[in-house]
């Protein structure tokens, strides 16, 4: 054997037609590893660019968001600063005693104590909004509710398509044709009217602010899971047949670990996929929601919430890109991470993919 012949093989590169060729001549080489399945994923993950990018924006983010906090302690998420100057005016007040007039200057306070849309300073790193709540101590709690809510219905989502999608494709006939019936019935209803909606009646119901939000992604959730269903669905039909699942039934396993063990972990890379891509759109549709005001309501923050300010006063949208900034570029920064994750994780998963 030549030097060439003793250096390690790359599973990645390596063609059936090699290891055939090595095994009908001689053996392979002791310093040959298979990589496994996991490890090839990986690899092929972090070797893209774009996917380690994401996953640096993505990480950088909840460290802001949950760690920011502790090391930012200076003001509270609804705190407000009542250190602004406090202006006054003199009034004359005028006044008749037994038929004679008397006069005296009043002193009357017409400024605002709270120090409302301070710019950028030592005690404010990106001032204050109008109500005088520190923009950046808001721009870290936030974050915790828009990317909290955008995983609970992302996973709840998941769940749902995955029990569903697992009983209509393993069993298909008619609970196949029931469950995929009832997917069509709640894809084609309204999304955002049906949200004004119940955003009115909680409204009337008197629920506080901070819980609305989940109210309303929870209405995502329940209306939004047919589409992995139909993703579980499609994947169990083409598995159902294969090799392995007919020595399952051979050996009498229960339904519930047939569709649990062996088809639905050969479904969860396009899952994770699915899931990651979600993520973006979640975060999107929290941000809407807070914007049309139907989200969390102030005094407490939320990114949408911050950038709904705009819609309130213009004179802030033209002069004042420190309040509504922000909000603005961390949600660009959350939807393009996840959009690189998932993109890096497609790839990866793809065992056709050789890059």
């Amino acid at each position: 054997m030549d030097d060439q012949n003793n250096k390690p093989l790359d599973p990645e590169t390596l063609d059936t037609k090699d290891i055939s060729s090595a095994e009908d001549n001689e053996p392979l080489d002791k310093n040959v590893r298979l990589m496994s399945p996991g490890r090839m994923v990986m690899r092929r993950f972090f070797r893209s660019k774009l996917s380690v990018i994401g996953l640096i924006m993505i990480v950088s983010l909840f460290l802001f968001c949950w760690a920011g906090p502790l090391v930012f302690n200076t003001w509270g998420e609804t705190q407000q600063d009542l250190t602004g100057k406090v202006e006054f005016t003199q009034q004359e007040v005028k006044y008749t005693v037994n038929g004679e007039e008397f006069s005296f200057i009043q002193v009357v306070e017409t400024g605002k104590i709270i120090n409302s849309l301070a710019e950028p300073n030592a005690d404010h790193i990106l001032g204050t909004d109008k109500d005088g709540r520190d923009v950046f101590t808001r721009l870290m709690y936030g974050g915790r509710i828009s990317l909290m809510v955008s995983f609970i219905a992302v996973f709840a989502i998941t769940l749902f398509g995955i029990v569903f999608g697992g009983i209509a494709g393993y069993f298909g006939g008619v609970v196949d044709n029931i469950i995929m019936r009832v997917c069509d019935i709640l894809m084609c209803l309204p999304g955002f009217p049906i949200l004004l909606i119940i955003g009115t009646l909680l409204d009337s119901v008197g629920v506080e602010s901070q819980y609305r939000i989940y109210y309303l992604m929870a209405y995502l959730t329940l209306f939004s899971w047919p589409g992995t269903a139909r993703l579980v669905r499609g994947q169990i039909l083409s598995l159902r047949e294969q090799e392995y699942m007919v020595a399952a039934e051979a050996m009498g396993y229960s339904v519930p670990r047939k569709i649990f063990k062996h088809l639905i972990p050969n479904v969860m890379p396009q899952l994770i996929v699915s899931m990651t891509l979600s993520l973006g759109s979640m975060i999107l549709y929290e941000a809407s929601l807070s914007y049309l005001n139907m989200g969390v309501r102030a005094p407490y923050a939320a990114w949408g919430t911050m950038i709904n300010i705009v819609a309130e006063d213009p004179n802030i949208l033209q002069n004042y890109f420190n309040v509504w900034g922000p909000p603005g570029i961390c949600i660009i920064i959350a939807v393009l991470g996840f959009n690189f994750v998932g993109d890096g994780l497609r790839d990866a998963l793809d065992p056709k993919m050789r890059r």
